[in-house]
C-alpha cells in the first residue's frame, strides 16, 4: 500500500461513531462498544493511544487493520481459548458476545523491553511480584516467559500488581486467576510460535478476559495485534543485542518514541503534540506491514470514503 494512497485518506478516517439504535454506547481508547442484550457490537475506530493518552489525531486504516488481526489470531487460537467473537460483518466490526470484563490485564513477556526494561535499569528486580534476575541487558530474552498482571486503568496509566495483590485488594478470586494466566501463558506460547515462523520475535503482549452470562471466562478485546503486543525482527537480532544496538520493532513503540522526543510522555502538565501526517503516513505503513508479515497476506483496505456509513449499511442501521 503506497504512501499517497495513505496520504488520500487522512481525511477520511474513522475517528469514532454515534450509533444510537445500537444500544448503550461506551468509548475506549480505540473501541465504541455498543451492548445488544447479549451481544456487544465492537467497532475499531482509527484512534490511537500512547501513554494511556488518545492522541489528537487519527491513523488511515488502523482500525481495519487492527480489527482483522485480531480477527486472525482469534480463529488461529480459538482451540486453545475460547474467545468472544461471533462474526466480523465491516472491516472495523467485531459482533460478539457480550461479557464481563476482568479488571486484571494478563501481560506475558518473553523479553526484558518497554516499561520492564525502564524499572529494570532503575534498579527494580520484581515486576508484578515475579523476580527478575541481575545481569539481563536491554531487550534480552528472559529465562522463561513471565506473567506480570496489571490492573486496567480507566484514565492514567495502568498499575503493575501481583497475583497476591489482586486477590486481596478483591479485584479477581484466586481460582480465575490462575484460569486466565494459564490461559496467557499457553497463548503466548502460540503467538510466539508463529511470529517465529514469520521471522518475528513476540516481545510482550497482554491479554484481557471476560465472563460470559453463564460464568464461562472467555478472550475479549483483541489478541496478538500491533496495540497490544510488541515484536522484533527475527533477522539480526542477536547482532544487535550483543553490539548494544535498538532492535528493529513491527511495533506503535517508535510512536512513543517519537512523543518521547517531542516531550510527552503522559505526565501532567505535559502539552500532547501534534501528529505531523507524514508520521501519521508511516504509522500506517507499519501497521499494514506487520499485518502482511504476521499473517502471509496482503492487506486489501475497504476505500470508501465515509467509514460511518460504510458500517451503518453493513449493520443495517436505519
Amino acid at each position: 500500500m503506497d504512501a499517497e494512497r495513505i496520504h488520500a485518506f487522512l481525511d477520511h478516517t474513522l475517528e469514532r461513531t454515534h450509533f444510537d439504535s445500537l444500544g448503550t454506547r461506551y468509548e475506549g481508547k480505540v473501541r465504541d462498544t455498543y451492548r445488544q442484550g447479549e451481544d456487544l457490537v465492537l467497532i475499531t475506530t482509527d484512534r490511537i493511544s500512547s501513554f494511556d493518552h488518545i492522541l489528537k489525531q487519527t491513523i488511515p486504516f488502523k482500525g481495519q487493520i487492527l480489527n482483522q488481526t485480531a480477527a486472525f489470531f482469534f480463529e488461529a487460537t480459538k482451540d486453545l481459548v475460547p474467545n468472544h467473537v461471533k462474526q466480523v460483518p465491516d472491516p472495523n466490526v467485531t459482533v460478539a458476545t457480550a461479557c464481563d470484563p476482568l479488571p486484571i490485564e494478563f501481560v506475558m513477556r518473553g523479553y526484558l523491553a518497554g516499561q520492564a526494561w525502564r524499572l529494570y535499569d532503575a534498579g527494580n528486580r520484581e515486576i508484578s511480584g515475579q523476580p527478575f534476575p541481575d545481569g539481563l541487558r536491554q531487550n534480552s530474552r528472559l529465562p522463561e516467559p513471565v506473567l506480570t498482571p496489571a490492573t486496567k486503568a480507566e484514565e492514567g496509566h495502568d498499575e503493575n500488581i501481583s497475583r497476591d495483590e489482586a486477590i486481596e485488594r478483591g479485584l479477581i478470586d484466586a481460582e480465575t486467576f490462575d484460569t486466565c494466566a494459564e490461559y496467557a501463558r499457553t497463548l503466548y506460547d502460540r503467538g510466539a510460535e508463529m511470529a517465529a515462523e514469520r521471522d518475528l520475535i513476540l516481545v510482550d503482549t497482554k491479554y484481557e478476559f471476560g465472563r460470559t452470562s453463564d460464568g464461562s471466562i472467555v478472550l475479549i478485546d483483541e489478541v496478538h495485534t500491533p496495540d497490544c503486543s510488541r515484536y522484533f525482527y527475527a533477522d539480526g537480532y542477536e547482532e544487535r543485542l550483543e553490539a548494544n544496538e535498538p532492535q528493529r520493532q513491527l511495533s506503535k513503540e517508535f510512536v512513543r518514541d517519537w512523543l518521547r522526543d517531542n516531550g510527552f510522555t503522559g505526565q501532567p502538565g505535559q502539552t500532547m503534540p501534534d501528529l505531523p501526517d507524514e508520521l501519521r503516513v508511516r504509522v500506517t505503513e507499519r501497521y499494514v506491514e506487520l499485518y502482511e508479515q504476521l499473517t502471509a497476506t496482503t492487506f486489501e483496505p475497504d476505500l470508501h470514503t465515509d467509514p460511518v456509513e460504510r458500517i451503518r449499511e453493513a449493520l443495517s442501521i436505519a
